[in-house]
């Protein structure tokens, strides 16, 4: 018999090395996330998947799974504590859903519908942020970058070619190019990377494709992160 923790109240079986999420996202049950990524390690930075785990704080994409072990996601603390996460990344960043192209298929979008979240309810950082269209098939529009690093790892791990990386400290850290000029064009950046397709916002765009999937028919637009989550899962 396969072993189980708790989560919310209902046993969920685990595989050996099998993290929180990991194992609730087999089973059908929704966490909230937006750094984690199945293809690659925990990373923990964005926090919105904290639960408490034997009655401790720890993101369910890096705490391993254990035998008997009694984890609350779903509660109204934990979820408030991911919505004010998410209103937090909204004004830290300038983003614009109703005139951005990844409206509906962006997961912070999503996320934050899934949350509850009616409005930013901080004051706006408004912070200057470069738009890069100097590569002949990618817009990089650094206005939307929550620094998940998923575009960092993409590009060491699997392209090899350590495009991205994070530069900067607190609310001073942000996404830079790791070219002489700074320039997306001043880098061998493919289309076909893993690095173009892997952001969950709109940061890294194709050129001469927007709307490619009309709006009412994307990802999200169809259903919740929560749905999306778990079709991905099956």
């Amino acid at each position: 018999m396969a072993e189980v923790f708790t989560l919310d109240g209902e046993d969920l079986p685990f595989e050996p090395g099998d993290t929180l999420l990991q194992a609730a996202r087999r089973a059908g049950r929704y966490i909230p996330h937006l750094c984690w990524h199945p293809d690659f390690a925990a990373h923990g930075s964005c926090r919105i998947c904290v639960v408490k785990a034997g009655g401790r704080m720890g993101a369910a994409c890096s705490v391993r799974a254990a035998p008997g072990l009694q984890v609350e996601s779903d509660t109204a603390e934990l979820n408030a504590q991911r919505k004010t996460l998410l209103q937090m990344l909204f004004i830290e960043g300038n983003h614009f859903c109703p005139s951005c192209e990844k409206s509906g298929n962006c997961l912070l979008q999503a996320t934050a519908y899934q949350m509850g979240m009616e409005g930013p309810h901080f004051e706006e950082f408004y912070p200057a942020r470069p738009v890069d269209a100097s590569h002949d098939d990618i817009l990089l529009d650094l206005n939307r970058c929550i620094l998940c690093e998923l575009c960092v790892r993409a590009s060491r791990e699997v392209d090899g070619k350590n495009v991205f990386a994070i530069a900067g400290h607190g609310i001073h850290a942000h996404l830079v190019v790791n070219s002489e000029s700074g320039k997306l064009a001043d880098t061998d950046m493919a289309l076909a990377d893993r690095a173009a397709s892997i952001c969950p916002v709109g940061v890294i765009l194709p050129k001469r494709q927007g709307f490619v999937i009309a709006i009412g028919q994307r990802r999200y637009d169809e259903g919740t992160a929560a749905d999306a989550d778990r079709q991905e899962a099956s």
